[in-house]
């Protein structure tokens, strides 16, 4: 299953380590830091600094880092300077489905 941002911004990090395992960090338009976690795999070319837009592919489901073994899920959070955030609701402000999916024709 694609994982794409949910959010424009500048991907900050692309790594393979940790309780995330394959994870990709992007620094949205308000200095938040998006966090996707425990991908099966990147997307081909993604790289810090890369420029991305809401729908922008990063990788894929999966199960690395500290989830190995269990059914292929995502991470998402969202981190402030005041710490993490629910998404959910800024999710359904800005045009989401129920199902997660992101309305691109708003």
């Amino acid at each position: 299953t694609p994982v794409v941002s949910s959010t424009r911004g500048v991907v900050s990090r692309v790594a393979d380590h940790g309780l995330g395992g394959k994870q990709v960090w992007v620094i949205g338009p308000g200095g938040e830091r998006h966090y996707y976690a425990h991908l099966d795999g990147f997307a081909e070319g993604i790289a810090r600094y890369d420029i991305v837009k809401p729908g922008t592919l990063l990788g894929y489901v999966g199960d690395t880092g500290n989830a190995r073994g269990t059914p292929p899920h995502l991470h998402y959070g969202i981190y402030a300077t005041d710490g993490a955030h629910n998404p959910w609701p800024l999710l359904q402000a800005h045009g989401s489905n129920t199902d997660g999916a992101s309305d691109h024709r708003r």
